[in-house]
């Protein structure tokens, strides 16, 4: 009675007994449990093979697998075994999301949320100064997480300032106050340049003490924030929505106090190489500078002896060459007077002879020029006549024919003319036109032309000279 009223019905249960067999199926049990963790009900259900690989496959997508202590919503039929007198569920389907939790469903939620708002890693964009010293701790302030974090800036004596938030980190008005204490820096121009970054901690707890922080207000308000934002929430396994919107996230607030010091340890540690480095180079260059001044002064000296030299043998020299000058000057004016003398007599000379000089050599050149003029007129005479035998024209006059195809291109062989191709042969007195009848390796036999008259259907049939 119960397999025919119920063919499909969805159970919620805590899944125990889990066996997979050899053939792929699924055993369990579905229970639920009442106050005390006592069990109120029990049905035993089975996934058969191809069931549950689908149902496995769906349920991987979300992380998940059907195990021992888990609860889930499935869907199935009620069926009856009479060998054993018992009633089994057999499971069809199993909702992912239900499996996980009203929990982990708002915390995928807020984070596909912040995905399509550009949110997730708009905080980790932000740079974190390496000596992150002045910081704004939010978290509850005299809890553990508090007095462990300020223990663990306080061990390593560097020069932290924490300016402390307290807010509450769990409950009714978690999310409100931790959202309030981030939207202040963010609203405070002057605290956000006076702050390094931003620590929010708590001590560890379940996942419903967690809630706040997968909360997307306060998820947002991390991801807004205009500082770095450091969290460490005290849970080992999963991320809170938070964790992922902040610049770093780490599992203890221990952790976080730990990684300030080894990043202010880091830098100091860096400072010093570089003091030690800058200490070597200088001194270095100082020795180098000093040789090289110490060069300079021997080299200054040697100068100044050179100079001294240079100048006098200048002095001596410009001397010389002033009494030179003088010389050859009055010595150049008496050889121009001399050569102006020689060249006037010279021209005269040189004009009387370029006067006889020229009507012989108009003369030799007109008879040069002439002789040139006749052989080449012989050469041309003879090319004309040359050209005149080569013509095409001559050619033609002989007998020859020239036979062009439609296209104007010249016709060279017979298998080159197709049937009914127009042919244009050109004679010494006109042009022939034809039709081809057959094209074969023999002689071509045309057709005349429709419009040609009986002259020049005559000559169509004479495309080669008489022998």
């Amino acid at each position: 009675m119960l397999v025919e009223v119920y063919r499909s019905l969805w159970v919620v249960g805590e899944v125990q007994r889990a066996r997979a067999t050899q053939r792929g199926h699924l055993y369990f049990e579905l229970v639920e449990k009442g106050d005390g963790d006592t069990v109120v009900g029990k049905i035993d259900a089975v996934l058969w093979r191809t069931d549950h690989t689908r149902v496995a496959r769906a349920l991987r997508k979300e992380g998940q697998q059907i195990e021992a202590g888990q609860q889930i919503r499935c869907r199935g039929q009620i069926d009856y075994y009479p060998p054993a007198g018992r009633l089994q569920l057999v499971v069809r389907e199993v909702d992912p999301l239900f499996s996980l939790g009203l929990l982990e469903r708002r915390r995928r939620e807020t984070l596909a949320q912040l995905e399509s708002a550009g949110l997730l890693e708009r905080n980790s964009a932000l740079s974190l100064p390496d000596l992150p010293l002045s910081l704004l701790l939010i978290t509850s302030a005299g809890s553990a997480a508090y007095h462990d974090f300020l223990a663990g800036l306080a061990a390593s004596d560097y020069g932290f300032r924490v300016q402390v938030a307290s807010c509450a980190v769990q409950g009714a008005n978690a999310e409100r106050e931790l959202s309030r204490a981030l939207g202040s820096v963010a609203a405070g121009p002057d605290a956000a340049t006076h702050l390094d970054a931003v620590v929010v901690i708590r001590g560890g707890g379940s996942r419903s003490d967690l809630a706040a922080f997968d909360s997307r207000e306060v998820a947002e308000a991390v991801a807004r924030c205009p500082l770095p934002v450091l969290t460490g929430l005290g849970h080992e396994i999963d991320h809170s929505v938070a964790d992922v919107a902040a610049h770093q996230a780490f599992k203890t607030p221990s952790a976080v106090a730990t990684f300030l010091v080894d990043r202010i340890a880091h830098a100091e540690t860096t400072v010093g190489e570089l003091g030690s480095q800058l200490v070597y180079t200088a001194g270095n260059r100082l020795e180098a500078a000093r040789r090289t001044l110490d060069h300079a002064a021997t080299t200054a000296r040697l100068a100044q002896k050179q100079v001294r030299a240079a100048s006098e043998k200048l002095e001596s020299s410009a001397r010389r060459a002033q009494q030179a000058a003088s010389r050859r000057i009055s010595g150049g004016r008496s050889a121009i007077a001399s050569t102006a003398r020689q060249m006037t007599v010279s021209a005269s000379r040189t004009l009387v002879r370029r006067a006889q000089l020229a009507p012989r050599t108009v003369e030799r050149i007109s008879e040069r020029a002439r002789a040139r003029l006749a052989l080449a007129s012989a050469v041309v005479d003879g090319h004309q006549r040359l050209f005149a035998e080569l013509s095409p024209a001559r050619v033609l006059a002989r007998g020859f024919s020239i036979t062009r195809q439609a296209d104007g291109s010249l016709l060279r062989h017979a298998a080159a003319a197709t049937a009914g191709a127009e042919l244009a042969t050109e004679v010494a007195d006109g042009v022939v036109r034809s039709q081809v009848v057959a094209s074969s390796n023999s002689p071509i036999h045309e057709a005349p032309d429709r419009n040609t008259t009986d002259e020049d259907a005559r000559r169509q049939t004479m495309s080669e000279p008489d022998p």
